[in-house]
């Protein structure tokens, strides 16, 4: 099939078996390639319909400035849709995100600005109250504001949770990450509209407000600063939809980096810090299930590539720095020259010293 552009690539990305990171348990585990979109995650999915939504409202006129607060992926799939659009894009990022991230942004063309993580939502200094300032200030520009525009939520329910359902009609359990909410809400509410028996399940971090939020209904929890990225929140945004979401478990950071990793050296499966966290939860909580879910359909949403987060996750350094990896997983040359034991013999190399060229 050959598209008008590339925005109309975004979307119907591949389902596969999980296999042998799941091996303990006896449901049966998909995964959905959502990194596959052609801007690499399933933010894709929501930049450019928050565009068009915003255009038939009229808030965004030709030569405009798309204005937004995010972790990296919703500002490439805004940034993907724009540059066709010829819109121009400020992202504010909060300085716990990955280098790779802020690059790919700049690559595009944006101005990117980085802020503290460790500040309350209502901070000036936070990245919520950046994005906002900066829509005031800059002329004809919009606040995109994926946490509470509820455009969001309905490119889910329009656009992902109908594909979902048509690729896997025997689903059982869908399991995501809540971060912003499109997803699992978006998602959710098409589920169980029209898959009532479907169980809908979110993943959060430990850290994140929003888990004892679901639980209790309170907001006593204080955030915590946590290293998994893309979901978990200090606030609850309007696009959330608890009615729609059947029960919630908690990640850690360690084991989400840990499934990352070994999602790819297991199952060949290059994603993102919150791929592993989906992946993880959704094994605790079949577990916590029992037998009752012996030969169940769950579908796992991954969100995005691997390859941006190649300096921390997939860093050997950067995961034994913050405790998260004891030994390196790769042996360097100078480790095999050294080492004389009999399972791992010394390499025989040439110390001849190169011939000039003639």
């Amino acid at each position: 099939m050959i598209y008008d552009n590339v925005l109309k690539a975004i979307g119907n990305t591949p389902i596969v078996r999980l296999n042998k990171v799941v091996q303990e348990s006896e449901a049966n585990f998909f995964a959905k390639l959502e990194f596959m979109n052609p801007g690499g995650s399933i933010k894709d999915r929501i930049g450019l319909w928050l565009i068009e939504d915003a255009e038939r409202k009229g808030l965004l006129k030709p030569g405009g400035t798309i204005v937004e607060g995010t972790s990296g992926n919703t500002g490439v799939g805004l940034a993907m849709a724009a540059a066709i659009k010829g819109y121009q894009c400020i992202f504010v990022l909060p300085d716990k995100m990955s280098m790779e991230k802020i690059r790919t942004l700049r690559a595009f063309g944006a101005h990117v600005v980085v802020t503290p993580t460790s500040v309350e939502p209502d901070d000036p200094r936070s990245y919520y109250q950046v994005s906002r300032r900066l829509a005031r200030e800059t002329p004809n520009s919009i606040y995109m504001n994926q946490y509470d525009n509820l455009a969001n939520r309905e490119a889910h329910y329009n656009g992902t949770g109908p594909e979902i359902l048509r690729q896997m009609p025997d689903i059982d359990v869908f399991i995501a990450g809540i971060g912003t909410g499109g997803t699992i809400c978006g998602v959710g509410k098409y589920l169980k509209e029209h898959k009532p028996s479907c169980k809908i399940v979110a993943v959060d971090p430990v850290g994140s407000i929003v888990y004892d939020y679901f639980k209790t209904g309170n907001l006593k929890t204080a955030p915590k600063t946590y290293k998994i990225e893309g979901i978990g929140e200090d606030f609850i945004p309007k696009n959330y939809d608890f009615s729609v979401i059947d029960d919630m478990i908690q990640v850690e950071d360690k084991e989400s980096f840990l499934m990352t990793r070994k999602l790819l050296t297991h199952e060949g499966i290059y994603s993102g810090i919150s791929s592993g966290s989906a992946v993880v939860g959704a094994m605790k909580w079949i577990k916590i299930q029992g037998a009752h879910y012996k030969n169940k359909n769950v579908l796992i949403v991954l969100p995005d590539s691997g390859n941006r987060y190649l300096s921390k996750a997939f860093n050997d350094e950067w995961m034994r720095e913050v405790g998260f990896l004891e030994e390196s997983s790769l042996r360097t040359v100078q480790d095999s020259l050294q080492n004389s034991d009999t399972e791992n013999p010394r390499i025989i190399y040439s110390q001849e010293k190169e011939r000039p060229l003639k």
